[in-house]
């Protein structure tokens, strides 16, 4: 199976010149994140990224984890490979520096963990929800819970878990029913089952901070009586050292379909009178609380699908260019299979999707950046409504593709690809779970039509789909007929999502199961044109360099992707926007299958 390769060419070019990288190092507090420090941290995540964490890729795969007597033991080489990432301060990369974090923007490392998520999915979960737990704290917590669980967060020294489905809930968090009974003290006792906690047990750290959903007695019933409380593994004395070990433990590990080195843990709380928790901010606003982690998780997860389609990616184009089979139509020789057109068109469907959702993610934590600290409030509201648009879009988009572009990998490969041996197998497995993570597919689907495009009348949606077109005209007038063709079909594109986002927004009042039934398709064909979009972007600024003398070959091959998708990708738009506005015929046909079956 091939190596890693961490493209940190491409990330440049996103970080530095796409986004670009000056306009977050003129927010206030991120001054020194300049251009030759950022190439520096890229730098050396791929060394870590490629040397370490890849190659345990596989043995993680192979090995799992073990449970035994509520303990659980990581595979070979995971614990030494995680005490060198502590170390090395990768955990507080974005963190508050006055925890010990280092304070760099969300772009830079969204950028890194990138490289984590493409070189050991698996291991980066650990990781992934810690910073969960850090955000959630430091932006809800109380003076003394930051002191106490921050610094050892950030150091990495400790881990952090999302506790929040149960047996009987599993998305509907409305029904959550572990409780949370009031002590004297100001404590709480936390009684209850959770349910798919990643890393919910380990060997990594000396302790594990869950941030658990439950219910005090007296809540309302529904979301609106859910609470937040921290509930350590080990107690935490006055004086930080560590102490009696809580009454919460695992009491098994799920069998899956991929990440088996990820410990996917059901916990039991209070078997021995209760589990001392810490209420985090105010009652019955937990899910509010929860929501913060769960945002950066959802981009975190879009971003998994770009890491686990990069990965893929480079194992199918090492094999496509090693493998000899079959004789090339026009060519004479034996010449490996990537020369044949079919695998070609392949390896672009996979490399020009992969760098249109590199793209989009890193934009949508470049607005996170702005929207944190941009001194401007109007502008600071701005980037929020773009990055709360984002979220969904790259969080499901970006997952989904990750399943065709890892099945298309395994495609490449041929019979080899079904046999495990090749590790392309391990790839689309893994990938699997990207769409269900976080909220599934449906999920942010929903959100963003319900939350994100109707709640303000469609004016965000509105506002990039007017920069997507005016790109589009930019590239219309061009005298390059590469760039005109893009725009061409840039425009026509953002069109038909036009049509599809206000089809929505005045069907979403009158009949909201129709308006439901065109969420998937509205929100693929906004990644779909989102994508091409940045590509687009892309191209004009590869050709600006070309034309000021630069023989890099890289914007060259830039131009390709970009024409490429604008050719097979993007002309999916019109078909996805004909496919929102059908909803009232979706429903029906909806109907009549159900009862179909259902008299069956």
């Amino acid at each position: 199976m091939a190596d890693y390769n961490a493209p940190v060419r491409d990330m440049q070019f996103v970080v530095n010149e796409l986004i670009p990288l000056s306009e977050i190092t003129a927010l206030p507090g991120y001054e020194e994140a300049g251009e030759d420090l950022v190439n520096a941290i890229l730098e050396e995540a791929a060394k870590f990224a490629n040397g370490v964490l890849a190659p345990l890729n596989w043995v993680g795969d192979q090995e799992g984890c073990v449970y035994k007597e509520n303990t659980v033991t990581t595979p070979k080489g995971f614990k030494d490979a995680y005490q060198q990432f502590s170390e090395a301060g990768w955990i507080g990369l974005g963190c508050d520096p006055d925890y010990g974090g280092q304070g760099l923007p969300a772009l830079v490392s969204t950028a890194v963990c990138e490289m984590w998520h493409a070189s050991n999915m698996a291991f980066t979960l650990c990781p992934m929800l810690t910073a969960g737990a850090i955000d959630a704290i430091s932006h809800h917590g109380s003076a003394e819970q930051k002191t106490t669980y921050l610094p050892n967060l950030i150091s990495g020294k400790w881990a952090g878990t999302m506790n929040l489905t149960e047996p009987n809930a599993g998305s509907d968090l409305s029904v959550v029913s572990a409780k949370a009974i009031p002590q004297a003290d100001g404590t709480y006792k936390i009684t209850g089952t959770k349910i798919f906690i990643t890393y919910g047990e380990h060997d990594f750290t000396e302790n594990i901070i869950h941030l658990v959903l439950a219910r005090l007695p007296d809540a309302p019933p529904g979301v609106k009586g859910i609470s937040l409380f921290i509930v350590p593994k080990f107690m935490v004395n006055a004086d930080g050292s560590l102490g009696a070990r809580n009454d919460v433990k695992c009491i098994s590990l799920e069998h899956k379909l991929g990440i088996h080195a990820s410990p996917t843990a059901v916990m039991s709380y209070g078997e021995s009178g209760g589990a001392t928790g810490y209420l985090v901010g105010q009652a019955n606003r937990g899910l509010e609380y929860m929501f913060t982690m769960m945002n950066a998780a959802r981009l975190q997860v879009g971003l998994e699908g770009v890491g686990i389609s990069e990965r893929a990616y480079q194992q199918a184009a090492s094999y496509a260019l090693q493998r000899v089979q079959g004789k090339i139509v026009g060519k004479s020789g034996n010449l490996p299979i990537a020369h044949h057109p079919d695998i070609s068109r392949m390896l672009m469907t996979m490399r020009a999707q992969i760098q249109a959702m590199r793209a989009l993610a890193f934009l949508a934590a470049a607005e996170s950046d702005r929207a944190l600290r941009h001194p401007d409030a109007e502008q600071r509201a701005l980037a929020q409504a773009r990055l709360d648009l984002l979220i969904p879009i790259v969080k499901g988009w970006s997952t989904e593709q990750s399943v065709e572009i890892t099945s298309l990998g395994v495609q490449i490969h041929g019979g080899m690809g079904f046999v495990e041996e090749t590790g392309a197998a391990q790839h689309f497995r893994d990938a699997r779970i990207t769409p269900i993570y976080e909220g599934t597919t449906g999920i942010q689907a929903n959100d963003l039509i319900g939350r994100k495009i109707s709640r303000d009348g469609g004016k965000e949606a509105r506002r990039l789909i007017e920069e997507i077109k005016a790109t589009a005209t930019q590239m219309q007038s061009s005298s390059d007929m590469r760039l005109k063709a893009m725009g061409s079909s840039l425009g026509t594109a953002a069109l038909a999502l036009d049509r599809a986002v206000e089809w929505v927004v005045e069907t979403m009042a009158k009949n909201s199961s129709a308006a439901l039934a065109g969420a998937y398709p509205l929100m693929k064909c906004f990644g779909v044109v989102a994508g091409g979009w940045l590509l687009a972007r892309s191209a004009l600024i590869a050709m600006e360099k070309i034309g000021q003398g630069s023989t890099d070959e890289f914007y060259t091959q830039k131009i390709g992707v970009a024409l490429f998708y604008a050719h097979h990708i993007l002309t999916a738009a019109a078909g996805l926007s004909q496919s929102v506005r059908v909803g009232e015929e979706v429903v029906a046909a909806m109907n009549d299958g159900l009862n179909d079956l259902l008299s069956a």
